[in-house]
This record gives structure tokens, C-alpha cells and sequence, in this order.
């Protein structure tokens, strides 16, 4: 039984899938074109399979804690202005939203139109107000010095998800 994964596109989940089946399928005898040696991937128990949902709760893990920091600096100091630095953290990829179609890729390349360029000024701002907003909080007296530090390091621990993230998905393991 043969069956083609052109239907499919590049969906590395749909690949997945489709092995998952074949492989189960036809008593463990069957390859499937993205399992073959030499391609990446692999069948669904293999230990890539576990890697990518280690690798997707370890995702989960630093962004729980970025948002727990996040929270803890406005409960611990009983002042909820840090919280206004979260909405920067709903503001930063919307740019990627509507003008990089989803997708992370246009902000390393250096090819883009007048749309793509607004999109990386616009993601920059906001990462940028992501620091900007504990800094003036601080400075204007309105939030304690440790509010601003862990406010700081929610910030840096989001910008490691988001980075790590990135780079998942320029692999094409996943």
C-alpha cells in the first residue's frame, strides 16, 4: 500500500500522523517518506517524538513562569501598575499576526516590502515598551525597585521562549 504525503504540504504534524498510521498499520514493516534514513523526523514512540513534547512542555514551563513573575510582581509589592507591562506582552506579536502571516521567519530576513518593514519596526516597539514601561513605572515612583527587577526578569524569561520557539520552528523537525 503506497501512499503519497503531497496532500499533506509540509505539515510536520500531518507527516506525523500519516507515519503514525503507516507505521501501525502494516505490522511495523511499512517506511514511510519522512522516516526514511537521512530525512529528519521519526515514528511517533521514537525518542524524537518524546523530545518534541519535552521540548513543547519545556515551552509551556519558562512561559508559565514568565507570566507567574509577571503576576508575583504586583501581588508581592500589593501595587498592580507592573501589570500594565503585560499588555505590551499581548501587543508584541500581533505585528507577526496580521503582517508576517503568523510566522516569526520575516524578522531575520532582509527581504520584505513597506508591510513587513512597519511589522519588524512595530514588534521592536513594543519589546522595547515590554522595558521601557517597569523603567518609567520605577522612575516616576510609582512601583517598588524589586517589582521592576522581577518585572525584568519575566521580560527576559519570555524573550528566551520566544527565541526558543523561533528556532523550533525553523527546524523542521517538529
Amino acid at each position: 500500500m503506497a501512499m503519497t504525503v503531497e496532500g499533506l504540504g509540509r505539515s510536520q504534524i500531518g507527516l506525523r500522523m500519516l507515519c503514525f498510521k503507516l507505521w501501525n498499520s502494516e505490522e511495523n514493516t511499512q517506511v514511510c517518506a519522512p522516516c526514511q534514513p537521512g530525512l529528519p523526523g521519526g515514528h511517533p514512540g521514537s525518542s524524537l517524538a518524546r523530545f518534541d513534547r519535552g521540548w513543547l512542555a519545556g515551552l509551556a514551563f519558562m512561559f508559565s513562569t514568565s507570566i507567574l513573575l509577571q503576576i508575583l510582581a504586583c501581588a508581592l509589592y500589593n501595587n498592580w501598575w507592573p501589570m500594565l507591562a503585560a499588555l505590551m506582552y499581548v501587543l508584541v506579536p500581533m505585528p507577526c499576526l496580521f503582517f508576517g502571516g503568523g510566522s516569526t521567519n520575516f524578522l531575520t530576513s532582509r527581504e520584505g516590502g513597506a508591510w513587513i518593514n512597519a511589522a519588524k519596526f512595530l514588534t521592536g516597539a513594543s519589546a522595547m515598551g515590554s522595558l521601557a514601561i517597569p523603567a518609567i513605572l520605577r522612575h516616576a515612583g510609582l512601583i517598588e525597585t524589586g517589582a521592576m527587577f522581577i518585572e525584568f526578569t519575566s521580560f527576559f524569561i519570555l524573550v528566551c521562549t520566544v527565541l526558543c520557539f523561533h528556532r523550533a520552528n525553523l527546524d523542521e523537525d517538529w
